[in-house]
C-alpha cells in the first residue's frame, strides 16, 4: 500500500509546526511528508510502523522520522472510541534546522540526530514521558518561549545515547514512486491559477475524477476541504503581498482570487485574527525608520566692541530638514507552502 502525502501547513511567522491531535484523525494514517517529525504518543497502546519497521507502542513512545519516511500509529480501540490528544507532533524542515545550527554552533548535535532520522529513531519510553511536558508546552507556546522550549527539547534528545534505528539499513525511500502524482499536479494547478476562478468541479475534471471522488481524494491528502485549502492558500498569498508590496487591500483581494472584498476581509479576519489593514500596519512597525535630523541652535554671535544700536536683531530661521529618500518596495514571488 502506498502512503499518502501529508501537506504540513507551517505558518509564515513560524519556523516549525507544533500541535496535538486526537485519534482517530485524518492525518493518523500511513503517510509521509518532506519535513522531519518528532512524534510523541501520550495515551493508548497499539502498533506503530516506520518504513519497514513494525513495533508495539505505549504512552511515552517517542520517534523521530526523516523526510519522506512513511509512518503511522494504530491504537487498539473499540468501535466509536476516541483518544483525546493522543499525539503531540513537532514538524520542521531541513532548512530550518540548518539555519539554527548556522546561527548557534552548539546545536551541531541536532543535525547529527536528524541525520539518523532517515531510518527513524526511537527513544526509550521513559525519555518520551520525561520530555512530554516540553512537547505539550511547545504546542501552545508563542514567541521567544517557543524557541526556548524547542532548544530544551533538542538538548534532551541529542544528548540521549539510548536511541535506536527503526527501518532496516536496506530500506529505500522512493517518494517519487509512491507519491500520488495526481495530488502534486492538483496543488501546482491551484497555485498557478490562484488569481482566477477555481471551482471544485473544474479541478476535479482536471484530475480526471468525479466531484464526489475528488472531494474524498483531496481531503485524504490535505486534511482540508477544497474550499478550506483554497482560502488558506489565498490568504497566505495576501499576507505576502501586504508585507512586501504597496498594493491596496482592494487590489490584493482581487489579485489573490477573491471576487468580493467583504468575503476577503471576513476570511482574513477568521484566519489571522485581524483585518488586512491592521495586519499591514503592524507589520510596518518592523520597518527601519531614519532618525530625525537634530538641529543645533545657532551660536550667539560674540559680543562686539562696536557701540550698541537700537536696531532689532535679524530673526533666526531654522534650516529645512532634508526630505527622506523614497523607498522602493519589491514584490516578492516566494512560493507558498500552506
Amino acid at each position: 500500500m502506498n502512503p499518502d502525502l501529508e501537506i504540513v501547513p507551517t505558518r509564515r511567522d513560524e519556523s516549525f509546526r507544533a500541535w496535538s491531535h486526537d485519534y482517530p484523525h485524518t492525518v493518523a494514517k500511513w503517510h509521509f511528508h518532506p519535513e522531519y517529525e518528532i512524534h510523541l504518543i501520550q495515551a493508548s497502546r497499539g502498533k506503530f510502523f516506520v518504513g519497514d519497521h513494525i513495533g508495539d507502542f505505549a504512552p511515552g513512545n517517542l520517534v523521530v522520522t526523516g523526510p519522506n519516511l512513511p509512518h503511522n500509529w494504530i491504537s487498539e480501540l473499540g468501535p466509536g472510541e476516541r483518544v483525546p490528544s493522543r499525539d503531540v507532533v513537532l514538524q520542521f524542515s531541513r532548512e530550518a534546522a540548518e539555519k539554527m545550527v548556522a546561527a548557534f554552533a552548539e546545536l551541531q548535535p541536532v543535525l547529527d540526530l536528524i541525520d539518523e532520522a532517515s531510518r527513524g529513531v526511537q527513544f526509550p519510553d521513559e525519555v518520551g514521558l520525561a520530555v512530554a511536558p516540553l512537547m505539550i508546552e511547545l504546542a501552545s507556546a508563542h514567541g521567544c518561549r517557543r524557541v526556548e522550549v524547542l532548544m530544551s527539547l533538542f538538548d534532551r534528545l541529542s544528548s540521549c545515547a539510548a536511541r535506536r534505528m527503526l527501518a532496516g539499513p536496506g530500506y529505500r525511500i522512493d517518494a517519487q514512486h509512491y507519491m500520488s502524482s495526481t495530488i502534486n499536479q492538483v496543488l501546482a494547478y491551484l497555485r498557478q491559477n490562484l488569481p482566477g476562478t477555481l471551482r471544485e468541479a473544474d479541478v476535479a475534471e482536471f484530475a480526471g475524477m468525479s466531484v464526489s471522488t475528488f472531494t474524498r481524494f483531496f481531503r485524504r491528502h490535505t486534511g482540508s476541504t477544497f474550499v478550506q485549502y483554497l482560502n488558506r492558500l489565498r490568504i497566505n498569498e495576501a499576507c505576502e503581498l501586504l508585507m512586501c508590496s504597496a498594493l491596496s487591500v482592494t487590489d490584493i483581494c482581487y489579485r489573490v482570487g477573491f471576487n468580493n472584498l467583504s468575503n476577503f476581509n471576513r476570511q482574513f479576519l477568521a484566519m489571522k485574527g485581524m483585518p488586512p489593514s491592521r495586519f499591514r500596519a503592524l507589520h510596518r512597525l518592523n520597518e527601519p525608520h531614519e532618525p530625525q535630523a537634530k538641529h543645533e541652535p545657532h551660536a550667539r554671535p560674540a559680543a562686539s566692541a562696536a557701540p550698541a544700536t537700537d536696531a532689532a536683531p535679524a530673526a533666526l530661521v531654522a534650516p529645512t530638514a532634508p526630505s527622506h529618500a523614497a523607498r522602493t518596495v519589491t514584490l516578492s514571488h516566494r512560493s507558498l507552502h500552506p
